[in-house]
Parts: structure tokens; sequence; C-alpha cells
């Protein structure tokens, strides 16, 4: 992933862990970070605040970064 900052790569995996969790919830009723993490746990929850803080940085990314040429 060249020409990305550590923190957009990890922003990205987090994005993409939402985004599997969030499909294979509506398909199979399956929440993955409820079941590696027990359901209501506080780890589980901080990966919950992390993805969303992650998603909203990639909107910020989107409409405020400055774009690199």
């Amino acid at each position: 992933m060249k020409g990305m900052s550590v923190i957009d790569v990890v922003v990205l995996v987090l994005v993409v862990v939402g985004g599997l969790n969030w499909g294979l919830v509506g398909a199979l009723n399956m929440d993955l970070v409820a079941l590696v993490f027990g359901a209501g746990s506080v780890l589980a929850k901080v990966v919950y605040v992390l993805v969303g803080l992650a998603a909203v940085y990639m909107l910020y990314g989107v409409f405020f970064k400055e774009k690199g040429n």
C-alpha cells in the first residue's frame, strides 16, 4: 500500500473489519466481533468504537484531506 501512512492502513483495516462484520450480521445474523471478544464485553465495545472512529477518519479524508499528486 504505497503512499499510505501507518494510520491510513490501520483505518482501512478497521473499516474493512467493520464492513465484513456488518455483512455477516445481515447475511447470517452472526456478529463476529461479539463471538471473538464476547457479546457486550469491554473489548467488543472498544472494537466497535475504533471501527466507528475509523469510518469518521475516512470520511474526513474523503472530504477534507489534501490530495497529493
